[in-house]
């Protein structure tokens, strides 16, 4: 239990340097973006915990996976040959805490709402999107981006207390990577 709090601890710092670490005035072109929507069953207390710990056995599967994706397309890629694999870990976390409505995964593109988080702007419409349905996939999600991996760096030493320093860094190489990349 102490891993998965540390593991959810360190994502959420993760997530929020990294947003800090974009400015107000970040274009978010949806062609450059994977997203990552994990839907709870409901909204029923139960159904959005366990959407948590299946959101963690995601990321840490995939971390190691993603680690080398250069763009969207290998991102994408890549989790294309996982999607059975992680609809099967889904459903074994669901299982494990006592849940059998069952889940599955798919990339899709779909439309999403403006998004704002500390300056860092995804603005409304179509995205590619890993989206991982818990039962009947109706409640509240939790959502990231996937490429740039937000949600994915360094997964895997979050579980062994490293240092949040370390994270800072690997994100700020890859937000000057991918700007440099994708700027005029």
């Amino acid at each position: 239990m102490k891993k998965i709090v540390i593991s959810a601890f360190m994502l959420f710092v993760i997530i929020v340097l990294g947003c800090v670490m974009f400015n107000s005035q970040t274009k978010a072109d949806s062609t450059h973006y994977l997203r990552i929507h994990i839907r709870a069953h409901s909204n029923g207390k139960a159904d959005q915990t366990v959407k948590y710990k299946v959101r963690t056995a995601i990321v840490e599967y995939l971390a190691p996976y993603l680690a080398d994706a250069t763009d969207k397309n290998k991102a994408q890629t890549i989790i294309s040959c996982h999607l059975a694999r992680l609809s099967e870990l889904a459903k074994s976390v669901l299982v494990a805490n006592g849940f059998d409505y069952g889940a599955s995964a798919k990339l899709n593109k779909e439309n999403f709402p403006t998004r704002s988080y500390d300056g860092f702007v995804l603005k409304r419409g179509v995205y590619d999107a890993l989206i991982i349905d818990l039962g009947d996939g109706r409640g509240d999600n939790w959502w990231c981006v996937v490429y740039p991996p937000l949600c994915f760096v360094n997964a895997e030493s979050s579980n062994t207390g490293e240092n949040s320093i370390q994270y800072v860094s690997k994100i700020k190489e890859i937000i000057e990577n991918f700007k440099r990349k994708h700027s005029n």
